[in-house]
C-alpha cells in the first residue's frame, strides 16, 4: 500500500513540472554573451562600483558602464572599522573619501577627446552634464571614457600608460557626489566593465 501512494505521488510530481509554464526570461547560459573590456583599475585605493544595466543608458560611454565610488573607515591596519563613501555626514565634497584622489588611465593608448566642465556640484545637488571627461583609445580600436574628472593633466593627442595618473576625482554634471563613471565601446557596441584584478593586486604590493 504504501509504495502503491509513493507511486501516485510521484506520478503527480511529474505531471505538475510537465504543465509548468516556461520561465519569464531564458536561462543565462542561452543569453547572447555581452562583450566585456578590461582595464585597469580607476584608483590605488579601494572602491565600490555601480554598473549600468543594458538599455539604461542608451549612449555610447554610458551603456554598460559603471560609477565607482571610493571607500574608506577602516582603521590603518585594517583590524577595525567598516567601508563607507564619506567621513561624517557628506555634505560638502571635501568629506568624501574619493574628493581629489587620483585617477588612473584605464588603458594604454591616445587620448583623443577632452570636455571640461567648470562647475562644481554641491553633494545631493546635480547640474547639467555633460560632465568633465577624457575619451582613450587603444590600438585596437577599444574607446573608453572616463568622466567626472576634475585637474586633468593631459591634452588631446597624449600618449598614456595603463595605471597613469591623469586627472583627480571631481563632481560635475550629471553628479551627485565626487565619483568616476568608466564606460567602454568598440564600433559603437557598449562593453561591460571588468577591472584587471590582478593589476588591484600589484597596486596593494605597491603600497
Amino acid at each position: 500500500m504504501r509504495s502503491f501512494i509513493l507511486v501516485a505521488i510521484l506520478s503527480l510530481a511529474v505531471s505538475a513540472v510537465a504543465q509548468s509554464p516556461e520561465p519569464a526570461s531564458p536561462p543565462l547560459a542561452k543569453l547572447d554573451a555581452i562583450g566585456f573590456a578590461l582595464v585597469h583599475p580607476l584608483f590605488e585605493a579601494d572602491y565600490m562600483c555601480s554598473e549600468h544595466f543594458e538599455g539604461q543608458l542608451k549612449f555610447p560611454g554610458d551603456d554598460l558602464g559603471a560609477d565607482c565610488l571610493v571607500t574608506g573607515g577602516l582603521s590603518t591596519d585594517e583590524s577595525s572599522g567598516f567601508s563607507k563613501f564619506y567621513k561624517t555626514d557628506g555634505k560638502s565634497n571635501e568629506d568624501w573619501y574619493g574628493w581629489n584622489v587620483p585617477v588612473l588611465a584605464p588603458i594604454t593608448g591616445t587620448v583623443v577627446r577632452i570636455h571640461l566642465n567648470p562647475a562644481v556640484n554641491k553633494p545631493g545637488e546635480m547640474c547639467k552634464p555633460p560632465a568633465s571627461f577624457v575619451v582613450f583609445k587603444h590600438d585596437d580600436g577599444l574607446m573608453v571614457l572616463v568622466a567626472h574628472v576634475a585637474d586633468v593633466a593631459v591634452k588631446e593627442g597624449d600618449k598614456v600608460t595603463a595605471g597613469q595618473p591623469f586627472a583627480k576625482v571631481g563632481n560635475n554634471g550629471f553628479s551627485r557626489s565626487p565619483h568616476i563613471h568608466i564606460g567602454a565601446w568598440r564600433d559603437k557596441t557598449p562593453l561591460q566593465i571588468r577591472f584587471d584584478l590582478r593589476a588591484k593586486g600589484l597596486l596593494r604590493k605597491k603600497n
